[in-house]
This record gives C-alpha cells, sequence and structure tokens, in this order.
C-alpha cells in the first residue's frame, strides 16, 4: 500500500471503530483528501473496496504500509487520525484505542510530534490550532 491507500484505510478503520460513522468524520474525511493531494475517485474508490474486507486485514495491511513510509509520514497518518477523531469534540474510547495501538504499540513514535503535527494539520483545516485529545469514555 501507499500512503494514499494506507491513510484511507486508517481513516476507514477510525470512521468505523466505534460503530457510528460520523457525518463530521466524512466531512473532515473530503478536507483531508483535498489537503493531501488525493485523487477523490480512487479515495472513494479504495472506501468502497475497504468495505468488503474484515478490519483485522485492513489493520495489518496498513501497519505494513505505514512500515514503509518515513518516520514524518508515519506521524502525519496517526495526527490525521486524531484529526478526524476529534472532528465531533470528543475522541471516543474506541478510536483512542486504535490510535494507541498504532502510535505507541506498534510504531514507537512520539506523542509530542502528533501532537505538534496535528496543530499543524488543524491549521490548515480551520486556520487555528483546534487541538482537543480528550477521551470520551460514556456513549
Amino acid at each position: 500500500m501507499d500512503y494514499n491507500s494506507t491513510l484511507t484505510g486508517l481513516y476507514y478503520l477510525l470512521i468505523c471503530a466505534d460503530g457510528k460513522v460520523n457525518e463530521k468524520e466524512l466531512l473532515l474525511g473530503k478536507k483531508m483528501i483535498k489537503a493531501e493531494g488525493f485523487n477523490e475517485e480512487k479515495f472513494e474508490a479504495d472506501l468502497n473496496q475497504f468495505k468488503t474486507k474484515d478490519s483485522a486485514s485492513i489493520y495489518k495491511d496498513c501497519l505494513v504500509g505505514l512500515r514503509k513510509l518515513d518516520t514524518a509520514k508515519m506521524i502525519r497518518s496517526i495526527s490525521w487520525m486524531c484529526v478526524i477523531a476529534n472532528s465531533d469534540g470528543f475522541m471516543d474510547k474506541e478510536e483512542w484505542a486504535l490510535i494507541y495501538k498504532i502510535y505507541n504499540n506498534e510504531l514507537k513514535l512520539s506523542l509530542d510530534e502528533i501532537m505538534k503535527t496535528q496543530r499543524e494539520l488543524n491549521k490548515i483545516l480551520h486556520g487555528k490550532e483546534f487541538l482537543l485529545f480528550g477521551v470520551k469514555t460514556d456513549n
């Protein structure tokens, strides 16, 4: 998987993590593809492909894809996950568990660098440092 497909797979895993696809997550997905310069048709085709796979195989494929990226792209990918998870004001615990498992347990990435990049992405999207890293624990 290349960067585009890996990020699309991570996006899919994230928006499905809590069992509820949120309208704000979908909106930020569109903003993400624009900010990253992705082809929207390819993004949608990749999403449709992921819908036919089980989450365990998508997760595995995304990890393989992430490990092929340089550290800056890995951090950017995780930062996008954080931004999208916070799109509704809270990061659900399932979303946090997924993000934590990838960045800490699998990739051993720096949380400080992720948060720094997350702030940069929020400046691109919102024109300000919109940073919420809270975890919503109840539905």
